[in-house]
């Protein structure tokens, strides 16, 4: 089963008036495009031909430009560096119709470069400063984030364990958005250990659900999800939650009760890159919209179902998720 056609053209209307707000961690994704046919005689590695660069955004920045490639008047706050790469990653914003807000502190803006051989991913090179060059001051920005989140209608906070997002931010954050009546997802990092509660949604993959839950199942035990669920609304309060579970799905929980497991819309699989910001853009679009919780999981699906056939970070546009709808069985 998957979203009627007639639906996902209802919901891609009222996306359109629609204003998100995405606070986390930017980042450029650079891909170097070559091909490989020999061996190097100074190591045993191969050399690379290279043909082409290509510049894309990266983490929240990609979660913004998805929202707008929906159809979503969309904003960012991050931290962007004063460098040649900060400058390309807001050039790449501007083009996508997504206005980004850039908070005060020192640093290289964050770069992930893919090396693709014959479409395939040789190695990932990371250029970032220490994580708390990231980090968003919240009484510096109180003002900015204040008028960003009155102007919007949901928020949406990226969490990429880069340091942009702290506890502190996020219950500030909170508290404005609960105020002002927003809808507030995250997508959270365990490893980050931020405590949160009161959210509209959280998006974590199976195995950041196991730790945000604290449970570790016994090897080769099939995934507790009810459990997990159950601790994860006893823990966090979330209104609902999403879990990701890569090629099987997602698994659906409101208010703790595990509700059901939708299977994956992905026809084809060339790279996963991305998949996981396009999937939360989809979601809380649906969402703030007015969709339930399984219909903005199948047009999140749907969404993501396209990204992950085209190769690197990726978006999508109305017309192609309304293509891929249409040819659901």
């Amino acid at each position: 089963m998957s979203i009627p056609l007639a639906k996902a053209k209802a919901l891609l209307r009222r996306i359109s008036g629609l204003r998100i707000l995405v606070i986390g961690d930017v980042m450029l994704d650079h891909y170097i495009w070559g091909d490989a046919t020999r061996i190097s005689p100074e190591a045993p590695v191969p050399v690379i031909d290279i043909a082409r660069d290509t510049w894309t955004a990266g983490g929240a920045a990609n979660v913004a430009i998805n929202a707008a490639s929906l159809g979503a008047h969309c904003t960012v706050i991050g931290f962007f560096g004063s460098d040649a790469n900060g400058a390309r990653l807001r050039g790449i914003l501007s083009d996508r119709g997504v206005d980004a807000l850039a908070t005060p502190g020192d640093g290289m803006t964050i770069v992930k470069t893919r090396v693709m051989v014959q479409h395939q991913q040789l190695c990932r090179l990371d250029r970032e400063s220490a994580p708390y060059a990231y980090a968003i001051d919240p009484a510096r920005c109180a003002r900015l984030l204040a008028r960003a989140i009155k102007a919007c209608d949901a928020v949406v906070l990226s969490d990429y364990a880069k340091g942009t997002l702290s506890e502190r931010l996020v219950s500030q954050v909170t508290k404005l958005a609960r105020s002002g009546k927003k809808f507030i997802a995250l997508d959270p990092k365990p490893k980050h250990q931020m405590a949160f509660s009161g959210l509209d949604l959280i998006t974590p993959n199976k195995r950041e659900a196991l730790q945000l839950a604290g449970i570790e199942p016994a090897a080769g035990a099939p995934f507790p999800a009810a459990a997990v669920c159950a601790r994860l609304d006893e823990r966090f309060k979330t209104r609902n939650v999403v879990v990701t579970l890569g090629e099987d799905g997602m698994l659906l929980s409101s208010a703790g009760r595990l509700l059901k497991t939708i299977p994956t819309a992905a026809r084809e699989i060339y790279d996963v890159s991305g998949a996981g910001d396009t999937a939360l853009a989809g979601l809380v679009l649906a969402l703030t919209s007015g969709s339930g919780l399984e219909e903005a999981a199948h047009f999140a699906n749907a969404a993501a179902g396209v990204v992950v056939a085209k190769l690197g970070t990726a978006t999508v546009s109305p017309a192609e998720l309304l293509d891929h709808v249409s040819r659901a069985p």
